[in-house]
């Protein structure tokens, strides 16, 4: 980021402070969230054919006050004049519509796209993964039924297409690919297990991989678009639904369809929280790569540990195992060191030692987070570094690879998220902090990898950062006689004015259906539109509630995913057809 557009883009932070950052609010549609709901209620368990049925039905209930909306419908799609307050109604009941017609034919097609397990492997290329191909199936079907085109653009970006190719392009974005998973970690409180592929229902909640994360938005949309196609309203530019394969790693998808295709004028994620994000932080990456080495002392020989299995995901548990001729006194000392430590630094984790046939294996539990939010949860892999540490100071294991990995991570990273012990803190009023979580963990062939996983804000440059903590981990190698290798990357910060007819009605959008707060918002995670013109996050989460995604025991709450239905129609609907953007 040049310097005079990082200062133009402060200056204009420090506004949207001073102000509020509450946009300017355009005509708003007296359907509110109190009636909605009421409608809702009332034709939940009927059967409407069509929106005319729908917006007959509407019209004779008594909050209707006599209005005669199939009237208003006819005379909108005849093109006379219609104020902008009536549109958006219409398109308010567009999306109640939506959810009350087509509210079990979305959650089961949820059901059918989680059940594909669609995650990085890594001895397979992506866009070679037959998952991703059964996949693409699916969604064509889908499409197909739908009367939507549908294009597979390289086995990378899947593209549904709305509207005729008039106006300007609006790029809705989604992802289908999903964070890998532990299934032993995916078991509730009360020791029900689940099964990530097999979406389960439990009271309000839909747990299963990428409920939430992000084949949701690929579903709301595609019904939206179904609606919308189905009832003929007028459209004056037309939409590409962009389902992205790489999301989650490489993020070399989109690009590739770039190349080959036109950017939209604008584009909207349906991958972050609501109202509306127009900040994002960015994007960076700490690995450490240990070669490995024999091991030499007296105590116990670490010989595998587990973490994260990806960089953007805080895991709920890490383990060790080792290997040692006294495994019984091993287990008891490991479970009364751990007890201390685990007092000693906050009581919110747990450490439990056990053998585990020829070995004894050490369990870390945690509390499992999206790596953009590492304050919601609790990290067991840097604990279970300092754990490591702590007991190689103690003489109570080997030294060896796995102990320089402790040693790195304890002495540059801690326990906290917030890059204090390097001394690299530093945080932006609207941003909020950088936060630095240690995540992944992989073992090769030779080779022990960890992963620190950094979000940043404005208020550095992100190739600074970079350069410090090239030369600040050199140092600490060298000084500490620890071979490794180090290889770190940091993308800029998105930060976007607010400015334009089509992201206040965004805005309008979700306040008035969700009954939020009309303020625009920022987002430590990183989506696809983060270097596109013209992007914003536009839900799907609430962002006052914990983001499971990523997390074991991933879940949507119904409610959520109908209002998203109804939110996402109104959203297709009310961009189509405003007239200027």
């Amino acid at each position: 980021m040049k310097s005079s557009f990082k200062s133009k883009l402060i200056q204009w932070a420090s506004l949207c402070i001073l102000f509020g950052l509450s946009g300017a609010s355009i005509a708003q549609s007296p359907i509110d969230t109190e009636r909605a709901g009421g409608i809702v209620e009332a034709l939940a368990d009927t059967q409407p054919q069509s929106f005319s049925d729908f917006l007959e039905a509407v019209s004779a209930l008594p909050a209707s006050a006599n209005t005669d909306y199939v009237a208003l419908l006819e005379s909108f799609r005849q093109g006379e004049s219609v104020s902008e307050l009536q549109r958006n109604d219409l398109y308010r009941l567009l999306g109640l519509y939506a959810r009350v017609k087509y509210a079990d034919d979305a959650l089961q097609t949820l059901r059918e796209f989680v059940a594909i397990p669609t995650f990085n492997v890594e001895s397979l290329v992506q866009h070679e993964n037959p998952e991703f191909h059964r996949f693409a199936e699916k969604l064509q079907s889908l499409a197909d039924e739908f009367n939507l085109d549908f294009r597979n653009v390289g086995d990378r970006i899947y593209e549904i297409s709305l509207g005729e190719e008039v106006g300007e392009r609006i790029g809705v974005h989604a992802h289908a690919d999903v964070v890998p998973v532990n299934p032993d970690l995916w078991v509730l409180e009360d020791g029900t297990k689940l099964d990530p592929f097999v979406v389960t229902q439990i009271g309000n909640r839909l747990y299963g991989r990428g409920t939430q994360d992000d084949k949701n938005g690929i579903v709301v949309s595609m019904y939206a678009m179904r609606v919308v196609q189905d009832e003929n309203l007028p459209l004056l530019r037309h939409f590409k639904l962009l389902v992205d394969t790489r999301e989650e790693t490489g993020g070399d998808a989109m690009p590739y369809y770039f190349e080959r295709n036109p950017i939209p004028d604008y584009n909207i994620a349906l991958d972050g929280s609501y109202p509306v994000i127009i900040a994002e932080k960015g994007y960076g990456t700490v690995m450490a790569s240990f070669p490995f080495r024999t091991a030499s002392g007296e105590g116990a020989q670490i010989v595998e540990l587990t973490g994260g299995l990806a960089t953007n995901q805080i895991p709920a548990s890490a383990s060790v195992w080792f290997t040692t001729p006294r495994a019984e006194q091993l287990v008891a000392r490991l479970n009364q060191e751990g007890a201390l430590f685990a007092t000693a630094n906050g009581s919110n984790f747990a450490i439990n030692a056990n053998q585990d046939g020829a070995r004894v294996r050490l369990d870390v539990l945690g509390v499992s987070a999206h790596s953009s939010e590492p304050s919601s949860g609790v990290n067991p892999v840097s604990r279970m570094f300092a754990f490591i540490n702590v007991l190689a100071q103690q003489g109570l294991v080997q030294s060896n690879h796995f102990t320089d990995a402790a040693l790195y991570a304890s002495e540059n990273w801690g326990m906290d998220y917030l890059g204090t012990q390097l001394q690299i803190a530093y945080s932006d009023s609207f941003m909020g902090p950088m936060t630095a979580a240690q995540t992944f963990v992989s073992i090769d062939d030779d080779t022990l990898r960890t992963a620190v996983n950094l979000r940043l804000p404005i208020g550095r440059e992100p190739q600074d950062l970079v350069s410090e903590l090239e030369s600040t981990l050199s140092e600490w190698a060298s000084a500490r006689d620890v071979q490794v290798s180090f290889n770190i990357s940091a993308s800029d910060p998105m930060y976007r004015n607010p400015e334009g007819a089509w992201v206040n009605a965004l805005l309008d959008i979700a306040v008035e259906n969700l009954g939020i707060p009309r303020e625009f918002g920022s987002s430590a995670g990183g989506t696809s539109i983060h270097d596109l013109p013209n992007g914003v996050q536009f839900g799907l989460a609430l962002a006052t509630e914990k983001y499971t995604g990523h997390n074991a025991n991933e879940f949507k709450t119904i409610d959520q995913f109908l209002l998203d239905l109804q939110i996402v129609t109104e959203m297709f609907a009310r961009l189509g057809g405003m007239p200027a953007l």
